[in-house]
């Protein structure tokens, strides 16, 4: 039998006071009913004694206490979850919005969902092809691993979150892939983005959308992560796919969490951010990873944009001590036309070595990836030198090397939204760009490498 109380005493924003509570648990749903039968669901954010406070989803507005009760649900708020979820978009609490019938549940699971045991973990060393060369061929994507990208107010993330969520896929893996896409305190316009170009390349087939917009209540945008979660966890652990999760903007999801934190007049920490938000956001990415005995994996990519650019900014930097790397969108290489902008020398993956060489993607990744690396880097140290001392100040080998930068960002990083390349196309364009520069400087590849494949490259240029 739920309890009813008719003890709201307080309304603050979205925030309400009960008193006299019996047995009331942290996230626990709340049915608040006023008197003419209209429902506003909320949640227990905190306890204190026989005090509850409860944050609605909908807000206060209008809301009469002193003719309205509350119900506690004993439960805390649940995703249903069944094979039909992919193909369908849903809001950010788990509502149908793409006109299609209600699911089935096969069964509903809480949104918080359940620590892995860290002995079960499995060590993440499968490579993820996104086609695009400046990940795959530089900073490799590995399966269970999370990966987030750093980029800034209006520079193209939701182009570059598309073509990821269109064009990834673990090789020989087949059919049983699935792409899970948060979006999060989005415009309607965006929100018709990522619909529009889902259904219009066929990728929605295998996909599975929660579209929580600007105007919709902030704590809807920290449910919507959760929601996307538990159905990655279900897709990846129950049905044994291997699930890309995608979610865009986890700022907006910081600023939710301050907006609560501020309203529950907590003391706040960084720049207003509250004290837990570390905690809260490894709450969600260490929900990526793989199980010991299980088939299935959630690798996570989260979206952000750092306020003004910093890289020191809390969102980015505790968002980086908890993932293992980062992918950065320059504005300098977008304001020169590369698309996607990817700026690889600070970009990288941690667990790149464990997902590259024979058998997962080919023998020579290894050392074409740290030759490219070091030969871009150098290239770009000599464009600064120039853009001081001139250009006659430069050595043959520098002119050489600040060609190579040049033809690398024009033909290797900037590939467009469209093109889907290979993993054997990203290398062997690799190999043709560094015939650029004389055999004797390629010193970080070995010598059985340089025999089988740069000899290609010469040949195709006569």
């Amino acid at each position: 039998m739920l309890k009813e109380y008719r003890t709201i005493t307080e309304v603050v924003g979205p925030l309400i006071l009960v008193e006299g509570v019996e047995g009331a648990t942290f996230n626990e749903l709340v049915e608040i009913e006023q008197r003419a039968g209209e429902i506003r669901m909320g949640r227990v954010l905190e306890v204190d004694g026989d005090r509850a406070v409860v944050q609605l989803f909908e807000g206060s507005q209008g809301l009469q206490i002193s003719k309205s009760k509350a119900r506690f649900l004993g439960r805390g708020i649940e995703l249903a979850v069944s094979p039909d979820m992919l193909g369908r978009v849903f809001d950010g609490m788990g509502r149908p919005i793409d006109n299609g019938p209600n699911l089935i549940a096969v069964k509903r699971l809480d949104i918080e969902g359940e620590a892995i045991n860290p002995y079960a973990r499995d060590y993440p060393e499968e490579f993820i092809q996104t086609g695009i060369s400046a990940i795959d061929g530089l900073n490799t994507l590995v399966r269970g691993q999370k990966l987030p990208v750093f980029s800034g107010s209006g520079l193209p993330h939701a182009q570059l979150a598309a073509q990821i969520a269109r064009q990834a896929k673990v090789l020989g893996s087949g059919s049983n892939f699935a792409v899970v896409f948060a979006a999060m305190g989005i415009t309607f316009e965006e929100a018709d983005f990522f619909i529009s170009d889902f259904r219009k390349t066929g990728a929605i087939d295998r996909a599975v959308l929660y579209m929580n917009l600007a105007n919709d209540p902030a704590i809807e945008r920290i449910a919507t992560p959760r929601m996307a979660l538990t159905a990655a966890e279900y897709l990846a652990f129950d049905l044994g796919m291997h699930v890309l999760v995608i979610m865009t903007d986890m700022t907006n999801y910081a600023e939710a969490l301050r907006e609560t934190s501020a309203a529950r007049r907590e003391v706040p920490g960084r720049r207003g951010y509250p004290g837990y938000m570390y905690t809260d956001l490894a709450s969600m990415y260490e929900r990526a990873g793989r199980i010991k005995g299980k088939e299935g994996s959630i690798t996570q990519i989260p979206i952000l944009s750092m306020p003004e650019d910093d890289k020191t900014h809390p969102i980015p930097d505790l968002t980086g001590y908890i993932t293992e790397g980062q992918i950065i969108l320059s504005r300098e290489l977008h304001g020169k036309g590369i698309v996607p902008p990817i700026d690889v020398l600070p970009s990288l993956s941690r667990l790149k070595d464990k997902g590259i060489g024979s058998g997962k993607t080919r023998e020579d990744h290894a050392d074409t990836m740290n030759q490219l690396f070091a030969a871009y880097a150098r290239g770009k140290d000599a464009k600064e030198l120039a853009a001081v001392l001139g250009e006659a100040a430069l050595s043959e080998m520098d002119i050489l090397y600040a060609d190579f930068a040049d033809e690398f960002e024009k033909r290797y990083v900037s590939q467009g939204y469209e093109t889907n390349r290979s993993i054997e196309e990203t290398l062997d364009l690799g190999w043709e760009l560094l015939s650029i520069l004389p055999r004797t400087e390629l010193r970080r590849i070995r010598d059985e490498y340089l025999d089988k494949y740069l000899p290609r490259q010469e040949k195709g240029k006569e």
